[in-house]
C-alpha cells in the first residue's frame, strides 16, 4: 500500500511538474505583417551594403553602402532619395571613392506575397561620381528584390539587378553590371 501511494504521489508531483514548464521563447525570423508597414503615409529608413567583393585577376576589392528613406505615396509605392557611397581599392594603383545621390521608386507587388514578405521592383536615376575623376555624371539602377519582415516594421531584403554610371574615373569611361545587395529597413507609421 505503501508503494502505491509513494508511486501515486510521483506521478501527481511530476504531471504538476510538467505543467509549470516554461515556454522558451525563440528568437523571431518572421512576421506576418500583411500590408500594414507599406500603406499610404508611412515612412521607410533603412540602406543597403551591396557590390562586396574581390577579384583575385586584378587584385582589387571593392564594397558599396546605400542608404535610403522614402515615404509611401499610396499602398504599395514609395518616393525617396538613397546615397550612394562606395569603395574600390586596386593593388598598386589609387584606391577609388564612388559617390552619388538619386531619387527612387519602389513599388511592392501585391501578388507573390507571403504573410510575412514582398517582392518590390526599385528604380533610381541620379548623378554619381568618383574621386579621382572629373566630376559627377548621369547615373541609374534597375533593382528587384524581397523584403522579409522579421517584425511588423523591420525588413531584411535580398535585391539585385542593373546599376549604370557614366562617371569618369582613373580607369575608364563608365561603369555598369549587374549586382546583389543585402539590405535592412525600418518602416515608421505615419499619419493617417
Amino acid at each position: 500500500m505503501k508503494r502505491v501511494f509513494l508511486f501515486s504521489l510521483v506521478l501527481i508531483a511530476a504531471a504538476f511538474s510538467a505543467n509549470a514548464q516554461q515556454d522558451i521563447n525563440r528568437p523571431q525570423t518572421s512576421a506576418d505583417v500583411g500590408t500594414a508597414p507599406i500603406q499610404k503615409g508611412n515612412w521607410m529608413i533603412g540602406g543597403s551594403i551591396g557590390s562586396i567583393g574581390y577579384s583575385f585577376e586584378s587584385e582589387n576589392f571593392n564594397i558599396g553602402i546605400t542608404p535610403k528613406a522614402g515615404y509611401f505615396v499610396s499602398d504599395g509605392l514609395a518616393v525617396g532619395l538613397q546615397l550612394d557611397g562606395g569603395y574600390q581599392s586596386v593593388k598598386s594603383e589609387e584606391d577609388i571613392w564612388n559617390y552619388g545621390i538619386a531619387p527612387f521608386v519602389r513599388y511592392y507587388f501585391p501578388r507573390g506575397a507571403s504573410a510575412s514578405g514582398r517582392f518590390f521592383a526599385h528604380g533610381n536615376i541620379g548623378i554619381a561620381g568618383s574621386q579621382p575623376g572629373d566630376g559627377a555624371a548621369f547615373a541609374f539602377g534597375l533593382n528587384l528584390g524581397y523584403a522579409h519582415f522579421i517584425t511588423k516594421s523591420v525588413a531584411l531584403e535580398l535585391t539585385a539587378g542593373y546599376n549604370y554610371s557614366e562617371a569618369h574615373d582613373a580607369y575608364g569611361d563608365k561603369q555598369s553590371g549587374l549586382g546583389a545587395a543585402l539590405g535592412f529597413q525600418i518602416y515608421l507609421p505615419g499619419q493617417h
